[in-house]
């Protein structure tokens, strides 16, 4: 048996191919499984999320992260995150991660996927998802407001302005003006066009008149950072705005996510000091909508301070329902109106709070390394499986 391996090039390349309407489709189905699963346990429903395994290494926690979701397959995501020991160099060099994806028959390795940027792209897809979700009919955002300069935000702005043809301004901050957010800057200048990329370093005092003008006229407002206390006060965010709270772990978040996990511990530990958004906001919207309510009841700071309870939180995949294309030519998802009126109406702001779950890459995996075989991007190794 042959095997495929996509290298992070490659991953570019691909990822560029997708339009934000297949990546939404994509997540929709995986979020829409998750949910139905976890209302009925008992049912056979195709999913399996084991718990992520910690395994030390000299500059890293290496973290192996099995899933498996019908009609997708099965894949193993392994990450290593910088410990707070590793060299400088390692740290900026970020998390390198790889997807094995298995072949349903054989039961072997069929593709390699670099995953380093395969995390943020569907991550921004399911926050894409939700924003949409969310929006009221015929929303029309014109300012997009950002928090951080890594992959996710990256990510999560490009597709958002691929999305919203209707944005014209996008102002990121960032703890400071470096290498990666020009680079950044520079990207999406060239990507957007028309839209007004513009970025800024964090000020230190918030009540800055610049960035309190940003935030105040922001319909969209992303945070993907490690942060341990909120970047603005509730009252700057007005009534209608829809926020994605992202945010990242430390090497310690994780290993502590997999612990009490395992244990189900109720504690959170460290958690709880990772903040993006205040406990005023999180309030204001009544009702947070989560990828999933058992995750962030344990990884998701903000809300576990806020003392959310799990009638308060909403699965984006109960928002959704199977719905069949106009053509015919396949399922799609559709909102579940009812209950996404019941969510707007819960507060005068929307969120969407991700900690992200292991069946996402399966699905963003599987999807890539379909479109690397029917494009022939990426290398063949022939015979891998054979002794001779």
């Amino acid at each position: 048996m042959s095997l495929l391996v996509v290298s992070a090039k490659d991953v570019a390349k691909i990822a560029a191919t997708f339009e934000p309407q297949e990546l939404t489709d994509l997540m929709a189905q995986v979020f829409h499984s998750l949910s139905k699963a976890e209302k009925s346990p008992g049912e056979a429903s195709g999913i399996h999320q084991p718990h992520r395994i910690s395994v030390p290494v000299t500059n890293h926690t290496g973290l192996f992260m099995p899933s498996r979701i019908e009609p997708f397959g099965t894949a193993i995501k392994v990450v290593s995150v910088p410990t707070s020991t590793a060299p400088p160099l390692v740290k900026e060099a970020g998390l390198p991660g790889t997807t094995l994806v298995l072949d349903e028959t054989s039961g072997a390795v069929k593709a390699v996927v670099n995953a380093r940027q395969l995390t943020a792209l569907r991550n921004a897809a399911g926050s894409l998802l939700a924003t949409r979700l969310l929006s009221i009919p015929d929303a029309k955002p014109r300012k997009l407001v950002a928090f951080g300069a890594g992959a996710q935000i990256a990510a999560h702005i490009s597709l958002f302005l691929k999305h919203f043809s209707t944005i014209t301004s996008c102002t990121i901050f960032n703890r400071s003006i470096n290498t990666r957010l020009s680079t950044l800057a520079s990207r999406l200048k060239a990507e957007a066009g028309s839209v007004n990329i513009d970025v800024s370093s964090l000020p230190k005092d918030t009540q800055d008149d610049a960035f309190r003008a940003a935030v105040r006229e922001a319909d969209l407002i992303i945070t993907a950072t490690s942060s341990t206390t909120p970047f603005f006060p509730s009252d700057y965010v007005k009534p209608g705005a829809h926020l994605c709270l992202i945010g990242s772990y430390t090497p310690k978040m994780y290993v502590q996510c997999h612990e009490m996990s395992s244990l189900h511990h109720s504690s959170t530990l460290n958690l709880v000091d990772r903040h993006e958004v205040d406990t005023d906001l999180v309030k204001r919207a009544g009702r947070v909508v989560v990828d999933s309510r058992a995750a962030c009841l344990v990884e998701a700071g903000e809300l576990i301070t806020a003392g959310l309870r799990p009638f308060d939180l909403v699965e984006i995949g109960e928002l959704l329902q199977p719905a069949v294309s106009a053509d015919g030519s396949g399922s799609v998802w559709a909102a579940q109106d009812e209950l996404v009126r019941k969510v707007q109406a819960a507060g005068d702001v929307t969120i969407f709070k991700s900690v992200g779950v292991g069946v996402q890459d399966v699905a963003i995996a599987s999807a890539v390394a379909r479109k690397a075989a029917q494009e022939s991007i990426g290398t063949i190794v022939a015979d891998y499986d054979e002794l001779s």
